[in-house]
Order: structure tokens, then C-alpha cells, then sequence
């Protein structure tokens, strides 16, 4: 039986990044299966960009992100750090606030990720300037959309406002912070939105296994 095709990419761009996970994950996925998955990322994100200019760059880094949580489905489940997913709507503001702050405290202790829903465009007005006040870093996230492997490879799953359309994967611990949406917000009520979701994260951080 022949191969299968590798699949095409959208955009001739995209081969470079393609090459790039391939030799990082070679010996655990194929071409294609590299290929497969950054193809989707790339058509994912541009459903919902509003800025196109960074969408190969971003599209390599979701396809990693993705390529890292199926190694680790389809390894050792449970193994090394305690992976956590912050899921909303969006994934433009309250998500992205939770994964920044918990990554920053947690000092390589747990593996973060966040998604939404139903991604938007970009990144809410003043997420990244009270992150930045508060020592975090969101400089480089954007809004991604949902995807099997990362639920798959979450331990804990805490949604933020999107009720009932995140997937429920047995074995998983599921949370749900209720935490109004920084949406269109004064820089002043995003501050407070900060700090109501950076107490949850510190008491989670606590009740994790310290190593």
C-alpha cells in the first residue's frame, strides 16, 4: 500500500514551520501528520483573525502547542507536570488572564493552556498591560480555538464563562470560575478581574503536588 499524500499546505509559507515540527517530532509523528495539523491550524486561525500579518508564525506555535498535548495523550497520560486548561468564549480575555497568571506563578511547575469556544479576533483592550503590572507575561498569546488534544491531555479543565461547550473527557477534574468578562471593560475593571482570578489560581497553584 502506497503512502498517504502529505497533506497540502495553504499558504507556501507554512513549509519552513512544517519542516521545523517535523524534526522535532521525528520518530513520534510523521510529515503528514505534521503537516495535517498545521494546515488546520492555519485555516482555525484565519476564521477568526482579525490581523492576518503573524498568522504563519502564530499557526506554527497552536500547531506545537497541539503536537505536545497529542505526544503526551498518546505517551504517558499523567506523567510530569500537571497540565491545566483555561477554557471561555473568546479565549480574548478572562482564559487568557488565568493562564498568564497561573504560568507566571507556578515557575515551570504545571503546563498551561487556554482556548476558547469561539475565539475572537485578538486579545481584549488591556489584558497584557494589567498582566505586565502584575509581573506576568501575555505579549505573545492569541485567541485559539478549542481542539481534541489539548482536552485530551488536561488534568484539570476550569471554564470561564462558556457554560456548557466545552467537551467533558472522563478523568479530567473540571472547575468553573464564575468571573465577569473583561470585554470592552475600563482599564480599572479589568484590574479587578485580574485580581478575582489570580486568588482561584493561587489556591490552585497551593493544592498542587509541589513536584
Amino acid at each position: 500500500m502506497s503512502a498517504a499524500p502529505t497533506p497540502a499546505l495553504p499558504d507556501e509559507r507554512l513549509a519552513a514551520g512544517a519542516a521545523r515540527l517535523a524534526t522535532r517530532h521525528a520518530g513520534r509523528f510523521s510529515a503528514e501528520t505534521v503537516t495535517g495539523r498545521l494546515a488546520d491550524s492555519y485555516r482555525s486561525l484565519t476564521e477568526t483573525a482579525s490581523v492576518t500579518a503573524h498568522l504563519v508564525v502564530l499557526s506554527e506555535r497552536f500547531t506545537a502547542e497541539r503536537l505536545d498535548a497529542l505526544a503526551h495523550v498518546q505517551g504517558t497520560p499523567g506523567s510530569g507536570p500537571v497540565r491545566v486548561l483555561f477554557v471561555c468564549r473568546h479565549n480574548a480575555g478572562r482564559s487568557q488572564l488565568a493562564a498568564a497568571l497561573l504560568q507566571h506563578r507556578a515557575d515551570g511547575r504545571v503546563t498551561v493552556s487556554s482556548a476558547g469556544t469561539h475565539p475572537g479576533p485578538g486579545i481584549e483592550p488591556h489584558i497584557a498591560q494589567v498582566l505586565t503590572e502584575a509581573g506576568a507575561d501575555a505579549a505573545d498569546a492569541f485567541p485559539k480555538p478549542l481542539t481534541d488534544e489539548v482536552v485530551q491531555a488536561a488534568d484539570i479543565v476550569i471554564t470561564m464563562g462558556c457554560g456548557d461547550a466545552c467537551p467533558v473527557m472522563p478523568g479530567r477534574r473540571y472547575l468553573d470560575w464564575p468571573v465577569p468578562d473583561p470585554d470592552g471593560a475600563p482599564i480599572a475593571v479589568v484590574r479587578a478581574i485580574r485580581d478575582d482570578i489570580d486568588r482561584p489560581v493561587t489556591d490552585l497553584l497551593a493544592g498542587l503536588p509541589s513536584a
